[in-house]
């Protein structure tokens, strides 16, 4: 395993995308260990892209346009139905102190829907991870070790994002126009991230 792997897998988790913001979100609503249940259910939403690269499931996506097509839209819908969810206060990520109690596996369930229906994920692992393999060995085993330090390193990363979302918490719970602003500002971001997604090419 070679730095250079570590260092762009950092950057590619980093970057703010429906995990990050997922887990930011029960940061700020429910606190540390809400977060760190959602950490928990978007890298579990890695499994199934991970799993679907190593047997060449991937690459069928990335051929049949129909299967990516209907993967992506599935995507969009569920990230317009969690901004509407969200803006009208019904969901899992509303924003205040007294919000219905949301069950940690509830919340795991939904984490990983978010990247189960992401179908940029495998073609990630489909153009990522191959580059890493070494050219000698058993692929299959290398692949699989390689996705399974990239999911741990996303459980490290958003549990940090959502350590500091918890940290904040108390400058946000008890001040309604904060978190209406929120509140929008969330379910304006996953309306964005649906319509990036809804208009991305193959």
């Amino acid at each position: 395993m070679s730095l250079e792997f570590l260092v762009t897998s950092l950057i590619v988790i980093a970057l703010p995308g429906t995990g990050v913001l997922y887990t930011l979100a029960f940061g700020l609503s429910r606190g540390w260990r809400a977060s760190l249940a959602a950490a928990f259910g978007c890298t579990l939403g890695i499994l199934p892209h991970m799993a679907a690269s190593v047997a060449g499931l991937a690459a069928l996506l990335h051929a049949s346009a129909l299967a990516f097509e209907v993967v992506r839209y599935l995507g969009v819908a569920y990230l317009f139905w969690m901004a509407w969810s969200v803006l009208r206060d019904k969901g899992a990520l509303e924003v205040s102190e007294g919000a219905p109690a949301r069950g940690p596996w509830r919340i795991v369930v939904d984490g990983l829907l978010v990247n189960v229906l992401n179908p940029k994920l495998s073609l990630f692992f489909l153009a990522f991870l191959p580059q890493f393999v070494p050219a000698s060995g058993d692929a299959t085993l290398a692949m699989l070790a390689l996705g399974f330090v990239f999911m741990g390193l996303t459980f490290v990363v958003f549990a940090l994002y959502g350590a500091f979302a918890a940290a904040a918490r108390r400058h946000v719970v008890g001040r309604p126009r904060v978190l209406t602003w929120l509140r929008r500002g969330f379910a304006g971001a996953f309306a964005l991230l649906g319509l990036r997604l809804a208009t991305s090419g193959q």
